[in-house]
């Protein structure tokens, strides 16, 4: 049975900087990604609001780059899943496949996904049509005529992507106005290909053997209509990655994971990074941050266990 002094899970941002950090204190690490490391970053076309690229850089490079300064140390990496996770203070237990490993901390870095509107019809409509990542399936849809739900940074980001590409978008929100940032918003508000719907909801999502149309509810007028589209690209928020948390773990009530300022959960030596967290700002940035202040407590509390 292997033995660490931290597991990693998760290989996004936060846990590639976690990994970093704690190799250069020189404790023994691992870290498990079932993807390629880089977590949602690589589903982002142009991030043009990290520090150090002022004219930005695309998604999969900075996930390159990332995982490039981890080149040398010596890092055990796992491709499998993390199946089980059990809480011992000092001797966690987890089953990695069909490996299992006993790591006397743990920096949980499993990251969130795009919730779904909950719409019956939606999961047949998946990949026929709806999608949840312009940068996986905007090819698919050149030239066509498409939606985007959503009123946020990934949902105007995503919008600009998609117009370059395809010949109609509508921007669908429910509200009057976007929490998007400033600058998303007046490159939207220019673009001649996207036509913005306020105070409007996706009821009904129509296609037999591929999405055909949505229809569409003005808040305001009650008025109710259905719009032809060969695409609706859905960006309402996150939802946790929560289906591997030990025992005890506290969370809210959508099941992000409660920490404090230094990352720490309520169960001694287990700690939290990045878009798995409870916070209000999800950037790579951020996440940066978290993985780098878990690992310090991680860190610290290693030197306890050690007194």
């Amino acid at each position: 049975m292997k033995k660490y002094d931290c597991f990693v899970i998760g290989g996004g941002p936060a846990g590639m900087t976690a990994a970093l950090y704690l190799l250069r204190s020189g404790v023994t690490v691992a870290m498990a990604e079932k993807l390629t490391p880089g977590g949602q970053v690589l589903q982002t076309e142009e991030v043009e609001n990290y520090p150090g690229f002022p004219k930005g850089i695309k998604g999969y490079e900075l996930a390159d780059v990332f995982a490039e300064h981890l080149e040398g140390y010596e890092l055990d990496r796992y491709t499998e899943p993390v199946t089980s996770l059990q809480h011992a203070h000092g001797a966690n237990k987890l089953k990695v496949g069909d490996q299992e490993i006993i790591a006397r901390s743990i920096i949980i870095c499993t990251g969130a996904r795009y919730k779904k509107l909950g719409l019956p019809n939606e999961e047949f409509l998946t990949g026929k049509g709806v999608s949840y990542c312009a940068l996986c399936d905007g090819n698919f849809f050149r030239n066509q005529t498409v939606a985007v739900v959503g009123g946020g940074n990934s949902a105007l980001e995503e919008s600009l992507y998609l117009a370059k590409l395809v010949k109609k978008l509508y921007l669908i929100h429910r509200r009057e106005g976007f929490r998007a940032a400033k600058y998303y918003q007046d490159k939207i508000k220019a673009s001649p290909v996207i036509e913005i719907v306020k105070n409007t909801i996706v009821k009904e999502l129509h296609g037999e053997n591929g999405l055909t149309g949505v229809l569409v509810k003005n808040l305001k007028t009650e008025k109710e209509e259905v719009v032809p589209v060969d695409g609706l690209f859905v960006f309402v928020g996150y939802e946790p990655n929560k289906e591997l948390l030990p025992e005890g773990l506290q969370t809210d009530e959508i099941g992000f994971i409660l920490t404090d300022i230094e990352m720490r959960t309520n169960l001694p030596g287990i700690f939290a990074a990045g878009d798995c967290r409870a916070k209000q700002c999800r950037q790579v940035t951020t996440a940066v941050g978290d993985g780098a202040t878990a690992a310090n407590s991680a860190f610290l509390y290693l030197e306890q266990l050690n007194a």
